[in-house]
């Protein structure tokens, strides 16, 4: 069973309008809403693929509400920790040519919170995988990042993370399967450059030495990159039109923990790999 876990669930609003213009009522187009944090992306993915998943996170309000009954209109497992606050509302604005971001902090969580996501997680069991997914909400601290990761080594459950936070160095003491880092979050936690093949390649030395035994460095439209500390592979992106940028990291962190990374990819010559299809 892969498991999800989102601390900072939400709600993403997409509107799509024309270019927007200050001082005036700028009128929508259309606007969409759908459930979000980065682990629920992740479990929806994996639903999509047909692959069994579970939601553990922490919601509150009619917003937290609705993300869990639309999860659970589509037949997906959820395991709800509620709180007081509202779930955040994070808005996308897509007028054409440009894409604007507006993300909240979130909900603060008290201790109840806390203490309901580390019951809910004694459901995993040997042969599970973990998803640590997105950022961490007002009230927790990074340290709970260790809690959790003490409770699946207990359980012999695997852990994935996708997080931002500078705790992610030292979490890798604890050798997690998979860690998905970007090119900015490599430079600003681990400060390592990663604006060639051959940085890529002695970037992905430094974090296995840290303790990742398998990473997957996303780099947007440039695509992406995975080492498993024996080869390194390389992805390029699809020139798409853009519609939302919103779920394109998580989508690849399914394809790399789920449904073989390695079967769609091939080893990258500029990292030392022979070039392959």
């Amino acid at each position: 069973m892969i498991h999800t876990l989102t601390l900072n669930t939400a709600i993403d609003m997409n509107i799509f309008c024309d270019p927007l213009q200050p001082a005036a009522v700028n009128r929508t187009r259309q606007t969409e809403y759908c459930p979000n944090g980065k682990g629920v992306n992740v479990s929806l993915v994996l639903h999509h693929y047909q692959q069994p998943t579970h939601v553990m996170g922490i919601f509150g309000g009619f917003t937290g509400r609705y993300i869990v009954e639309e999860l659970r209109k589509q037949h997906i497992n959820v395991t709800p920790a509620w709180v007081a606050e509202p779930t955040r509302i994070n808005i996308f604005i897509n007028d054409g040519s440009d894409e604007y971001k507006l993300v909240n902090p979130g909900a603060r969580i008290d201790d109840e919170g806390k203490e309901q996501i580390l019951h809910h997680l004694q459901c995993v069991a040997p042969g599970d995988y973990l998803v640590i997914s997105g950022s961490l909400p007002p009230g927790i601290e990074s340290r709970f990042y260790s809690e959790i990761l003490v409770l699946c080594q207990q359980k012999g459950c695997e852990v994935i993370l996708d997080i931002s936070h500078p705790v992610l160095r030292q979490l890798l003491e604890w050798r997690p399967l998979l860690i998905k880092p970007n090119d900015d979050e490599l430079k600003e936690i681990f400060g390592l450059d990663v604006s060639s093949p051959r940085r890529v390649r002695e970037a992905m030395q430094t974090l296995h030495q840290l303790g990742a035994r398998n990473v997957l460095l996303t780099l947007g439209a440039q695509g992406l990159y995975f080492s498993n500390g024996a080869q390194l592979w390389f992805c390029s992106a699809p020139k798409i039109e853009l519609v939302s940028s919103a779920c394109a990291g998580d989508a690849a962190l399914v394809h790399s923990s789920a449904i073989g990374l390695t079967q769609t990819i091939f080893p990258c010559p500029g990292a030392g790999q022979r070039h392959r299809r």
